[in-house]
């Protein structure tokens, strides 16, 4: 396959311009050179209760690098005006800012991008630990549903591709573990992300045409039978 080299670009622009090879082509976007914070301090009432959101939270992880409704959608598999209606929430509190736009066929995509990677409620919100803490779980056990419910539609998704004969890669990893504190719990959950985060890195491949998989992961206490927390 012939290398394609990129059109040159004045250095000089206010503007970060990036260039994709798409479609025999190349699509050409506009960027501000926005910087992202590691750790952001949320501080009002409004921006905790949207991180509280599943969709929203999720929408904001994937928001480390520039990206437009149509892009996020097609990531989480949700309708684009679904996504956009909450980008436009996340925006208006001040989550998310619109740094630059791209030239998709005839129509020119917004391009949006997250304020951080990561956020931590603050003490001055003056909501009672228990009550920070209990959000906390809230929020949690609403993102478990939440990937439940995708993985549950991409499943049959899939299990139509393979009643047509298609080859369908995937895996499932189920165990338990038994934790003993709390400590232990927040120490296991840090270090299992931390691996699963360097395996990605590891093995990501960096062309965009090349087939790509959806890792989930998920801890939660078990549940013994008659619905009881083990």
């Amino acid at each position: 396959m012939q290398k394609k080299a990129f059109p040159p670009f004045d250095k000089r622009e206010i503007h970060v311009i990036k260039y994709f090879y798409v479609n025999n082509k190349f699509s050409e976007v506009y960027i501000m050179d926005q910087q992202v914070l590691e750790t952001y301090v949320v501080e009002s009432p409004d921006q905790a209760m949207a991180l509280l959101n599943p969709l929203r939270a999720e929408i904001l992880g994937r928001l480390t690098e520039p990206a437009s409704a149509a892009e996020l959608a097609r990531g989480i598999n949700e309708i684009p005006q679904r996504v956009n209606y909450h980008l436009k929430a996340l925006e208006k509190v001040g989550l998310v800012r619109r740094v630059g736009t791209r030239q998709v066929r005839n129509l020119v995509e917004v391009l949006y991008q997250a304020i951080a990677r990561t956020y931590i409620l603050s003490e001055t919100l003056n909501w009672p630990k228990e009550t920070v803490d209990r959000i906390k779980d809230q929020g949690s056990l609403s993102h478990l549903i939440t990937a439940a419910e995708r993985i549950k539609r991409d499943a049959l998704t899939l299990l139509e591709r393979s009643d047509q004969q298609e080859e369908v890669p995937s895996a499932t990893v189920d165990t338990s573990i038994r934790l003993a504190t709390k400590e232990q719990r927040s120490a296991f959950v840090q270090e299992y992300v931390q691996l699963v985060s360097q395996l990605v890195e590891k093995y990501q491949a960096h062309d965009e045409t090349e087939e790509a998989y959806k890792v989930v992961l998920a801890v939660y206490p078990q549940i013994a039978q008659g619905g009881e927390e083990k």
